[in-house]
Formats: structure tokens, C-alpha cells, sequence
């Protein structure tokens, strides 16, 4: 086994705390790769915490993961010693099913092995995240990180990053498109730079009018305050998509009567609350909401490699491990522009 130093929470009820543990050797299909920066996502928070479901810990969180790597095993063909690397939300899936020999593991029907909180394709190995100094994925689920983009700032695309650029590429948004982002946080601050750099005319919907520089400095044409009435009032009806990077609880009935006939609505962002609506909100103007997931892995390193040849990361925060606490604290308020980013040095 592989001895790895991390930070972990031992229950739910308590803080992250330094955690000394085992990492599997490197099988033949294996890649180790040191880290070097991993991304802070809400999503930590809410798994250390249990908010959405009973966690299994201790729990290493970290899911945005980049490094070097320095081993590989014997049957590897993608990698060699010193590639820079990434793992992002999953570490394997059962590669069988209908969705995976799509190339969408993200909907692994046999459930695809998350890479902490989660297990392993055995189905009882804990899988640990990239709060730590090391890390084992199978090849396959190991991402070439381009050598042209900051390392810090790419961290963020493989979880904020693909969970916003999936959709896009899914509903082919592009020139001639109108797109609305609802939110300016982590989520959104990068459907703004893809949806300017795949050449839809970009809106940012905002509670908060501070935003409207920063939301023009990463692209966006237009923005809107949505709680002026007068400036909603003016967009009714406007908008082919509005992608929606929203955590917090909202009316959709609001945002859907700003899309044009046969919009789509969609959600990334995830509120605690389940969604209500009128069915009439959909039928008149034969309008959709619909929710997206993270990317496969082909999709991932088609993004990454869209980031290199287009110049996109996240706008982001570096932080000491030992500060994740207030980080955290930071997140909650909304006070950070745009995504936490460890520095593993510092562990």
C-alpha cells in the first residue's frame, strides 16, 4: 500500500482535520500522480455535512484534481513520469452499460465509482478525494491537463468547469443563440466564458448589481437585475437558454417566461427544495426544463483541450489547506470570485 497524507472528516459532526492514510498500489492499469492543486467545490461541504445523503468516512474530499505524475503500471499507454494529470468527479464506472459505452460514465447505470464518498467498482472500497498528497485512478479515468494553462486555475474545470461546458455542447448553444447565465458564482462564471468563447450572445441574470462589472470584465454582454422588476420585465420571452448554476432555492415560473418559444431551461445548480411550477409555464410556448450532469471523460478532456486552445480557467482564490475552514465560511456567503483552490504545498 501507498501511505497518503490528507485532511478528512471523521463524522459528520466534525471539522476537517489532518489524516494520515492507504492508498492502493499501482496496478497495471494504474496511474499515481502527486497533487498539486485541488479546487473547492459546495458540493464538499454539503458531503462532509451529510445535506443530501448518508456519507461514508472518514471522507477526503476533492474532486477537481490536478498534478505530476510520477508512476505508472506496466500496461499504462496514456501516460508516462512527469505528465501533468487530472481526475475530476468519478475514478471509474463499470464500463459495460448502455450509458458507458456511450461515453457518458457520468449516468453509469451500475453507478460509476465517485472519487470520494464514494467506492470503488468492488463496491466496498472507500474512495478518498484530492484534499491529499497523492492519488491512484485507473488510466482511463485520468485526464492530460495542457501544459499551456495555469495549473491553479485549471483545477476548477473539471468539476465547475465540465458541469457547465456539458450542456452547452449538448444543446449545441452557439452563434446566432441567445444565452442567459442565472447566477455568478463558481458555476457561472464559467458558462459566461463558454458560452462567449462558442459564440452565443451572453446575459447574466444577478440578484446582485455589484456583479455587473465582473460579469462584463469575464465576457457577458448584458446584464440584468432580476430583482428590478423593469429590468425583467424587459427580457420576457428573450432567450433561446438560460442555464442555470442557481444552489438556492428560486421560482422557476419566473425564469422560464424569459425564454423564447421552444427554450430550455436548464439546471446545473441543485436547491435543497424540490422544484414547483405551473404546467402551464411549459405549455404555453412548448418550453423544457431539463438538468445536466458533469461530462464523460472524452467529453472532459475535449474541454480541457477547447480551455487550451481558447485560454479559459476559472477565476479563482488560492488558499493554505490549513484555511478550508474559513473558506468554507467564505463560500457560504457567497464571498469569492470565483472557486477556492488548494495549494497542496502547504499540506
Amino acid at each position: 500500500m501507498i501511505s497518503a497524507k490528507g485532511y478528512a472528516a471523521q463524522t459528520h459532526e466534525s471539522d476537517l482535520a489532518p489524516w494520515e492514510f492507504q492508498r492502493r498500489e499501482v496496478g497495471p492499469h494504474d496511474v499515481q500522480f502527486d497533487i498539486l492543486y485541488c479546487g473547492v467545490c459546495h458540493s464538499d461541504l454539503h458531503q462532509i455535512k451529510n445535506d443530501w445523503f448518508p456519507g461514508i468516512f472518514p471522507m477526503v474530499p476533492g474532486h477537481e484534481i490536478v498534478g505530476r505524475v510520477i508512476a505508472v503500471g506496466n500496461h499504462v499507454k496514456k501516460f508516462k513520469v512527469g505528465d501533468l494529470a487530472g481526475t475530476g468527479c468519478m475514478v471509474d464506472s463499470c464500463r459495460t452499460c448502455e450509458s458507458c459505452q456511450q461515453g457518458l460514465e457520468q449516468y453509469c447505470l451500475n453507478g460509476n465509482s465517485q472519487t470520494y464518498n464514494g467506492r470503488e467498482q468492488d463496491k466496498k472500497t472507500p474512495t478518498y478525494g484530492g484534499y491529499s498528497n497523492t492519488i491512484v485512478v485507473n488510466e482511463d479515468f485520468v485526464l492530460h491537463i495542457p501544459e499551456n494553462l495555469d495549473l491553479a486555475g485549471t483545477a476548477p474545470l473539471l468539476c465547475a468547469g465540465i458541469t457547465t461546458y456539458s450542456p452547452l455542447r449538448h444543446w449545441k448553444v452557439g452563434t446566432g443563440h441567445k444565452l442567459a447565465v442565472l447566477g455568478l458564482g463558481g458555476l457561472g462564471h464559467m458558462g459566461v466564458k463558454f458560452g462567449v468563447a462558442l459564440g452565443a450572445e451572453v446575459t447574466v441574470l444577478s440578484t446582485s448589481p455589484e456583479k455587473e462589472a465582473d460579469a462584463r470584465k469575464l465576457g457577458a454582454h448584458h446584464f440584468v437585475v432580476t430583482k428590478d422588476r423593469e429590468q425583467l420585465n424587459s427580457v420576457r420571452g428573450k432567450f433561446d437558454f438560460i442555464l442555470d448554476t442557481v444552489s438556492a432555492d428560486h421560482d422557476y415560473q419566473v425564469y422560464l417566461s424569459l425564454l423564447k418559444v421552444s427554450g430550455v431551461h436548464i439546471c446545473v445548480g441543485a436547491p435543497p427544495s424540490p422544484a414547483q411550477m405551473s404546467a402551464f409555464s411549459l405549455i404555453i410556448g412548448r418550453k423544457s426544463i431539463a438538468g445536466s450532469n458533469i461530462g464523460g471523460i472524452a467529453e472532459t478532456q475535449e474541454m480541457l483541450d477547447f480551455c487550451a486552445e481558447n485560454n479559459i480557467v476559472s477565476d479563482i482564490e488560492l488558499i493554505n489547506i490549513k484555511d478550508i475552514h474559513q473558506a468554507y465560511e467564505r463560500m457560504l456567503k457567497g464571498d469569492v470570485r470565483y472557486r477556492f483552490v488548494i495549494d497542496m504545498a502547504t499540506l
